[in-house]
């Protein structure tokens, strides 16, 4: 049997396309005993994985080990809130694309991308796309949005896919680097993929005029290589974005803003929900703070109710 070493670059989940170091690609499949392992996912293997692999006589190659991940994003499995599903390992940075309207991005969403993102120490930026479509009304909504992330560090660039506006400074802000590609169905993720990547050829897909809602194009999760270097990964549609193996006194560490504030707060183990002197409270109440932000961070501590949350994919 021939042992190689690759990084895996295209996942269905039952299968697995691997880009050997040697330049080859195989499609691979994974042993049984990963799923034996402990392993509370899934998916046990991701794009952006490192992995070992065996060659038999057959036509099939098998994943036999999993090098250990530098990082990860994980969101709650779709209907199996004790289980997580990894979006993709090993990644430099997470675009987060949102929309406005058709989709309409909710802050909530963003927020929960974003704790995900700090908690498996993932640099994050947002790319607004369809800035060219924006009303008057929604142009005050994208500036408004954009001084409370950028308050916060993180990255913000507009897009229009279909009008090539902003595109030179997403290539930049990729160059040399691995990035996952996530957001609703429809935001445009496949298009902007499209345009860095013309050789990517990923399927695009219409806006439903009913629903005004994204309609899956991406059935599986692929990382594209950029023309300067580095890769997109471009994974399916998320609809919901469950937290994950988050302990309810951790939550607030995942919310830059609120853990700031909460030096100020008079006890170490405050919640900001009920206790006296919190200052997250006092901030939301003086205005220093989002309600959107404080909004998300509790419907995040509901998140430990598993039996309140089974939004899927």
């Amino acid at each position: 049997m021939l042992r190689t070493h690759g990084t895996v670059v295209s996942s269905t989940g039952s299968a697995y396309e691997v880009l050997t170091d040697g330049g080859e690609r195989l499609v691979c499949k994974v042993k049984g005993n990963f799923r034996l392992r402990g392993i509370r996912s899934t998916n046990p293997v991701a794009v952006g994985d490192g992995v070992s692999i065996i060659e038999g006589e057959g036509a099939t190659a098998f994943i036999s080990e999993i090098d250990a991940r530098r990082n990860y994003i994980v969101r709650r499995a779709s209907n199996l809130s004790k289980q997580s599903h990894v979006l993709a390992a090993n990644v430099d940075m997470l675009l987060l694309v949102i929309t406005l309207s058709k989709p309409t991005t909710t802050t909530t969403f963003i927020d929960r991308v974003l704790a995900s993102a700090e908690a498996y120490r993932v640099p994050a930026t947002l790319v607004l796309n369809k800035a060219d479509l924006l009303t008057p009304d929604e142009r005050a909504a994208a500036d408004a949005l954009r001084s409370i992330y950028e308050a916060m560090d993180y990255g913000w660039l507009e897009t229009s896919a279909t009008e090539g506006t902003g595109l030179d400074a997403l290539a930049d802000a990729v160059k040399g680097k691995v990035a996952l590609l996530a957001g609703h169905s429809g935001v445009g993720k496949s298009t902007l993929l499209n345009a860095l990547i013309p050789d990517a050829q990923a399927r695009t897909q219409a806006i439903s005029e009913v629903h005004g809602t994204g309609m899956h194009t991406t059935t599986s999760s692929r990382l594209y290589a950029l023309p300067a270097g580095g890769g997109l990964i471009d994974v399916p549609g998320v609809k919901g974005f469950g937290s994950f193996d988050m302990k309810p006194e951790e939550i607030s560490h995942y919310f830059r803003d609120i853990f700031s504030l909460s030096a100020d707060c008079r006890f170490a183990n405050c919640t900001h929900t009920h206790e006296p002197a919190c200052a997250v409270v006092a901030a939301l109440e003086s205005g220093q703070l989002a309600p959107s932000r404080y909004a998300s961070y509790l419907s995040m501590l509901e998140d430990q109710d598993e039996s309140k949350y089974r939004e899927a994919f």
